[in-house]
């Protein structure tokens, strides 16, 4: 008899995960104090107590290295959006308001879209999210898609792809040029996706 199979992670991928996390949160803390322009794939290592080859070996370059950490990002701002349609039940423009005006707190908090929006051009990271944004958009339209299927929302699948994809593109939009401070922009957003989401649900 075969012995009964574990949804539980190995060792190797508990450690590889506790690994990649503690550097991506080092990066963090490292972009509080210095630009994204000055920080290396050494300093990263430093922090983490780690060999500088060993974050070569997790991210294979410092655009691998960004490129992770914006997809982390891409993870925390669709949870928050699933939070808040989980706190507001049946009422589609209060989630899809708060949704958004989370997400735009979060954004403009983060240390890597506050070194992206100062200083000077950065060109490595402005090409993740807009000529290099595909893996950001495959993410963030994924989880967004199980969102609008699997929750209260109940989107038919042959819509929920497609409004995933537009609520991911429009909220990449506003990550590289953020939103104006004398407009509501989340609730703006919430009174266009929301009609669009209820006629999807009839």
């Amino acid at each position: 008899m075969s012995a009964p199979t574990s949804d539980r992670p190995t060792y190797a991928a508990a450690s590889k995960l506790l690994l990649r996390t503690s550097l991506l949160d080092g990066l963090r803390e490292l972009m509080t104090i210095k630009d994204w322009s000055q920080v290396t794939m050494s300093d990263v290592a430093k922090h983490a107590g780690v060999s500088r080859q060993t974050v070569y070996n997790e991210f294979s370059s410092r655009n691998g290295l960004a490129q992770a950490y914006a997809l982390r990002l891409v993870e925390e701002f669709t949870t928050e959006i699933g939070l808040a349609v989980e706190e507001s039940p049946d009422d589609l423009d209060q989630a899809f308001t708060i949704g958004f005006a989370r997400f735009f707190g979060s954004a403009a908090a983060d240390p890597m879209i506050q070194s992206l929006l100062s200083g000077e051009a950065k060109p490595d990271l402005l090409k993740l999210i807009t000529t290099d944004s595909a893996p950001l958009i495959e993410s963030a339209s994924a989880r967004l898609d199980v969102l609008l299927r699997e929750s209260w929302l109940a989107v038919p699948a042959d819509s929920s792809g497609r409004i995933a994809r537009m609520i991911t593109r429009l909220a990449l939009s506003y990550v590289a040029m953020p939103p104006e401070s004398d407009f509501d922009v989340a609730a703006d957003l919430a009174a266009i996706m929301a009609p669009a989401i209820e006629r999807a649900r009839t």
